[in-house]
């Protein structure tokens, strides 16, 4: 008898199947700028109108170990808008707006169930984005994942006006600092998370979807002029500010002034230390956006009528330390 690529592993027809599935969840996602739909070796956009110097903007990312949480919980459904938020949030706060992404799927032996519900929610994702799915890549890799495991890669592309820009320059002491809520961990600390989280009691808090930004920057940046924007990903809220900061710059913020969702706490509750929550987690902010003072409020009322939950948590002060952020 012939041996096959089914013998060694991978199943062809599966992942025929699996595209089939997935164009009416693309096709969903498209924008006018598209040219063309899935199938093809690469995918075509065209640079949207109305940019006098269009600047693209791309950013990759995954979402970590939280993907072991999905697969503990057996819920495949919301991974996808992680692995969209992590990317195209990366993206948006350098001012841009998302265009269109792509995805990575690995897995030992394609489940196209599995496979589809994880690419659903990459398509929800987009959806909220405003970009297109445009492709992505499916890889059956037998021998390198344990059985029903998969691992994820996005890899989102935005544009920009050159003139607009953020990139903290304009930053000076005085100015304020909003910081939007988190939906949870998003997508960052897990490692850390699942030694002291059991999935039993906080399967929901664990995989509570990233915030997806776009609609909410959009409007603060419509509202008032905004001089930086900062993803609070890996690193939390010790490393993330900085990389918009200007040498001689602090930025202070006051713990007090925004409510820590209950899995902060039962986190912190097991003996994590407030300095490494801090430098671990994004601590119920997952983003932080600078302005002068007299635009704070207008800023903040934009965010929330966005339906974000936005607060002024801290300042702009001059500083030559070591340490670029400090907590009251």
């Amino acid at each position: 008898m012939a041996i096959t690529y089914k013998d060694a592993g991978v199943d062809i027809d599966a992942g025929e199947a699996l595209v089939e599935r997935i164009k009416p969840l693309a096709r969903s996602t498209m924008r006018p700028e598209v040219l063309g739909g899935l199938g093809g070796f690469a995918a075509l956009c065209r640079i949207p109108t109305g940019y006098r110097e269009p600047i693209l903007v791309s950013g990759t990312d995954g979402v970590g170990t939280k993907l072991k949480t999905a697969f503990a919980a057996n819920k495949h459904d919301t991974i996808g808008i992680d692995l969209v938020a992590m990317c195209v949030n990366d993206v948006l706060v350098t001012g841009a707006e998302p265009l269109f992404f792509l995805d990575y799927f690995a897995t030992g032996a394609l489940d196209v169930d599995t496979a589809a519900a994880v690419i659903a929610g990459i398509a929800e994702g987009c959806r909220q984005a405003g970009c297109a799915l445009v492709g992505g890549e499916t890889a059956e890799l037998p021998g390198m994942y344990a059985d029903g495991e998969y691992d994820l890669a996005g890899f989102a592309v935005g544009i920009v006006e050159r003139a607009k820009i953020l990139d903290g320059k304009r930053i000076r002491p005085g100015d304020c600092v909003i910081g939007v809520a988190s939906s949870g961990l998003h997508s960052n600390g897990y490692s850390l998370a699942r030694k002291v989280l059991t999935l039993d009691h906080d399967a929901d808090a664990l995989l509570a979807p990233t915030r997806i930004y776009v609609k909410a920057i959009r409007a603060a940046l419509a509202a008032a002029d905004i001089k930086g924007l900062a993803h609070i990903t890996g690193g939390g809220l010790v490393e993330n500010p900085p990389r918009i900061l200007g040498d001689g710059l602090v930025m202070r913020l006051d713990e007090r002034k925004w409510p820590q969702l209950p899995v902060f706490g039962k986190i912190a509750a097991s003996g994590v230390a407030r300095s490494e929550m801090r430098r671990t987690f994004n601590c119920s902010l997952g983003l932080v956006a600078v302005v002068a003072a007299g635009d704070a409020e207008r800023v903040q009322a934009a965010f929330e009528s966005a339906g974000e939950r936005a607060f002024i948590v801290g300042d702009i002060a001059p500083g030559s330390g070591p340490s670029r952020v400090e907590f009251a």
